[in-house]
């Protein structure tokens, strides 16, 4: 039952140094159905209390938590406006009762697929370091990606040390195309986090479509267990059949194996445009015809893939746990358009329902 909490309770969970802030953020992560301004289910803590929920769930084995992912600006964006695309990302997520940010490691993909890029690759800003110099005010966990092909031993060697495992967890990518060798591959980097920060979490990327071509993703994931992985993050799910299947095979390969499925995180984004659409496909997205074709015929493309989006987040997630397969879910917007960043936090915010009580 929902309960006004006294001021003296709001004052006992802040810390010292957010009194003069006031209580007014502490109902962030109240479950009640109603969400009524100034309720909370009993005493819950505020979001910043809660900084290692996510990694102590992800460590048990759990899931049913909500991410967001964002990409850092690019390079040659002016050092003054650095703080205020952070602060304007921090505004438009600041009412979802997410779990985590996902911070993406962007490399130029052109050896994976030589087609022209839709839309330009430009540099990014290494997610680490924007995270620390421009969004120390989020106060939620983040997985932070590493192109292990980006970096130099020493390089990587340093980032995996300085890393706080309560705060940071990490994926981990190998090169885009098998034909790069890079400085160091994905083996010896995960090598690597297990010699120098053992507790860091880290995750690998699942990629249903893959399983759809060569039916063997789920035994990749099995490897990748077994050499640390944590959890997975999927990409961007379009093809929900595809999913499925990746997610039961792999549950009854890991009971054959005896071991016990870790959290699968599935993206979803929303396609505000066919140009947005061609990018997908160029990332590998597998996008079925009927959706291509209910987005082009559509009058709106946008609420129409906002719809369709939700409708394949919420099967999968009554299939996972049908399964008894631990799940999260991260949204995402592939676009720059504002309408479809937008749509996204829309997207998170209905997902986010379905994971509180």
């Amino acid at each position: 039952m929902c309960r006004r909490p006294k001021r003296s309770d709001w004052l006992r969970l802040m810390p010292p140094d957010c009194l003069e802030r006031g209580p007014r953020r502490i109902a962030a992560r109240c479950g009640c159905v109603r969400r009524r301004p100034g309720h909370v289910r009993g005493i819950v803590e505020p979001r910043y209390l809660h900084e290692v929920e996510i990694t102590t769930r992800i460590r048990a084995g759990q899931g049913d938590f909500v991410l967001f992912a964002i990409t850092p600006p690019r390079q040659s964006t002016p050092t003054e406006r650095l703080s205020e695309i952070a602060r304007a990302t921090v505004e438009r997520l600041d009412h979802l009762d997410l779990d985590g940010l996902v911070l993406y490691d962007i490399d130029d993909e052109r050896s994976r697929n030589p087609v022209e890029r839709p839309f330009p690759f430009s540099p990014t800003i290494d997610p680490s370091v924007y995270r620390a110099e421009h969004l120390e005010a989020w106060r939620t966990p983040a997985i932070v990606y590493r192109a292990v092909g980006k970096y130099q031993r020493e390089e990587l060697r340093t980032w995996l040390t300085e890393q706080d495992p309560r705060r940071t967890l990490t994926v981990l990518v190998g090169a885009a195309s098998s034909g790069t060798t890079p400085p160091v591959s994905l083996a010896d980097a995960q090598a690597l986090r297990t010699e120098l920060n053992p507790e860091l979490l880290l995750g690998a990327v699942a990629i249903p479509e893959r399983h759809s071509r060569r039916e063997n993703e789920h035994l990749r994931l099995i490897v990748k267990q077994e050499a640390g992985c944590r959890f997975f993050v999927s990409q961007v799910v379009y093809d929900l059949n595809a999913a499925k299947n990746l997610v039961s095979d792999y549950r009854y390969a890991c009971e054959t194996r005896g071991l016990a499925p870790v959290p699968i995180v599935f993206t979803f984004s929303v396609c505000g445009s066919m140009k947005t659409l061609e990018f997908l496909r160029w990332l590998g997205v597998d996008v079925p015809r009927w959706i291509e074709n209910d987005l082009r015929h559509s009058t709106n493309p946008l609420a129409a893939s906002l719809e369709q989006a939700q409708a394949t987040a919420v099967e999968l997630i009554d299939f996972c746990r049908r399964l008894g397969v631990p799940f999260g879910l991260n949204v995402e917007s592939v676009s720059i358009r504002r309408e479809e960043i937008e749509a996204s936090v829309d997207l998170a915010a209905r997902l986010t329902t379905y994971l509180r009580p």
